[in-house]
């Protein structure tokens, strides 16, 4: 039978799914049910998360990999611990390096943009503070996936094939073994066609086997050193050798009577913390559809450019975090949404195609957890016959030696990628999070408010026609975003565009635990291959 598996000319509908026992939301099926199985074994929500994100890696390849970053929230045993995997630049990078090899930024494809992975490191980390099974049993259902091969799903043959002539415009060796790796046949595979990547299988192997050493240390950082050695790349075996994932404490505001927490920066979710302070300070929103929208979207365009301005590593950051965070400010910067759109300018608060997957466990526990090659594939670079893809994440560096991000030896750059939790009254309410590159602190504004102030269930606030602010006054929205509101706002002074896919939307999970019945409750992202499975 012939069929567009693309084409879907009737809205579909999707209810709240409810368990008790646990829950695993991703954006791939396959994904879910590794995860699913895990806690059917005896695993907890972390183990759960570490066998679900391992397996993304085979069966979305098109967002993250083994070359991937990873930030987590975790919940366990009644309090919250933030994990920031992100690596930093290698240490022969430097904007003086960038500007001999004839660049004026750091470009997005290609051996320069790539920082030190931290995926196989923070897997290891989780599993040896908060895991219940032994760590190579984690990964096995992600070999056999990459082993015996899977059916690709039809978001990720767009993605893929989008990735494909995107690349194809290279001409230079060092990509060679992207098109060797994930398109022998020469084109992306279709949607329903089997795929399978024996080198990413025996890199898992050894990652499981090493607890993720010997990707750092051992054969497979000895395979990524020759490769950038052959090709003319920056990063060496010596930079994956010192790289350790970092414990943080997470950061939060208080938005209608819960917390919302974040990874604080070199992360980007103290945006979302701007915005939903700001949104907290103007008061009640009132019953004018057009007014609630026309606030969300000023105030996250007014974090927005704060972030752009200020977030880096956090010890390089000018204005703290606190200060950015600080009542006055926040006081001050609502006070700039008035009744039209405005062109946003930072504050400043010194003078006056990613993954994203949640769990829970029936003990309680949950994982918020975000794991990203930044832009689609990455950079584009795959290591040969390991199946290993790197991210492009060094793209985010600015080459101004005068800015805050600027590029430098062992700095981590801005990061796009952020976990989200909410709390109250010091109980876990769940883990929610929106990937997307430059979407997701808009996603997280737009469900924490459809889910807190609109009152929405976690499916219908994923279901939600999305806004995505671009630049100046220009608000992209999704096809089915209701016209009438897009005029209002558009006499408002925002410039409204209608955008054919919604695939640059984002793409959330959500679950949340109902503390006195202990039930679960989630909702899974209607625009990919979503599935959230509860127990």
């Amino acid at each position: 039978m012939q069929h567009d598996a693309l084409y879907y000319p009737s809205p579909s509908r999707r209810m709240a799914s409810f368990g008790t026992r646990g829950m695993v939301a991703t954006s791939q099926p396959l994904a879910a049910q590794v995860g699913m199985s895990i806690l059917q074994q005896g695993g907890n929500a972390v183990d759960a998360a570490i066998a679900s994100a391992a397996a993304l890696t085979v069966v979305e390849p098109t967002s993250n990999g083994l070359g991937s970053d990873v930030f987590a929230i975790v919940w366990i045993n009644g309090k919250l611990h933030g994990l920031n995997a992100s690596g930093p630049a290698p240490q022969a990078a430097s904007i003086e390096a960038m500007k001999a090899l004839g660049h004026d930024r750091v470009p997005n494809h290609g051996l320069l943009p790539v920082t030190v992975p931290g995926a196989p490191a923070a897997w290891a980390a989780l599993s040896e503070r908060f895991g219940k099974l032994p760590f190579a049993d984690l990964l096995a259902p992600a070999v056999a996936l990459a082993e015996e091969g899977y059916a690709v799903s039809p978001v990720i043959h767009q993605m893929w094939n989008e990735a494909f002539h995107s690349y194809s415009a290279y001409d230079d060796a060092a990509f060679t073994p992207w098109f060797e790796t994930f398109a022998p046949e020469g084109r992306a595979p279709q949607p329903g066609e089997r795929w399978s990547s024996p080198g990413h299988a025996s890199s898992l192997r050894a990652i499981a086997e090493t607890k993720g050493r010997a990707f750092y240390e051992g054969e497979l950082a000895d395979k990524i050193d020759a490769f950038f050695r052959e090709h003319g790349g920056l990063l060496r075996k010596e930079d994956l050798a010192r790289f350790e994932p970092e414990w943080v404490d997470p950061i939060s505001v208080r938005y209608k009577g819960h917390d919302i927490w974040e990874i604080p920066p070199n992360g980007s979710g103290l945006i979302v913390l701007q915005a939903l302070g700001m949104l907290e300070r103007m008061g009640p929103e009132g019953r004018d559809p057009v007014e609630t929208l026309h606030r969300r979207i000023e105030a996250t365009k007014l974090a927005y450019v704060d972030g752009f301005a200020h977030v880096t590593e956090r010890d390089a950051m000018r204005p703290s975090v606190e200060q950015m965070l600080d009542d006055g400010y926040l006081k001050a910067r609502a006070g700039l949404i008035g009744e039209q759109a405005v062109d946003p300018v930072h504050g400043n608060p010194l003078s006056g195609g990613t993954v994203y997957l949640a769990t829970a466990d029936g003990d309680g526990n949950m994982v918020s957890f975000i794991q990203s090659n930044f832009k689609g594939f990455g950079s584009g670079i795959v290591i040969p016959g390991t199946g290993i893809s790197l991210q492009n994440r060094g793209w985010s560096f600015s080459l101004d030696p005068e800015h805050p991000n600027a590029l430098a030896p062992g700095k981590r750059t801005y990061h796009t990628i952020i976990p989200g939790f909410i709390t109250k009254d010091g109980q876990a309410v769940g883990p929610f999070g929106v990937m997307g590159g430059y979407m997701q602190p808009q996603g997280h504004v737009q469900v924490i408010t459809a889910m807190l102030e609109d009152h929405l269930n976690p499916q219908a606030a994923l279901d939600m026609p999305r806004w995505k602010w671009t630049q100046g006054k220009t608000v992209e929205v999704e096809p089915h975003f209701p016209d009438h509101l897009a005029q209002a706002l558009a006499r408002r002074g925002h410039d409204i565009v209608k955008v054919a896919d919604t695939i640059s939307f984002g793409r959330g999970q959500i679950i949340l635990r109902d503390n006195a019945s202990g039930v679960l409750s989630g909702g899974t992202e209607p625009r990919t291959d979503g599935a959230v499975l509860p127990w």
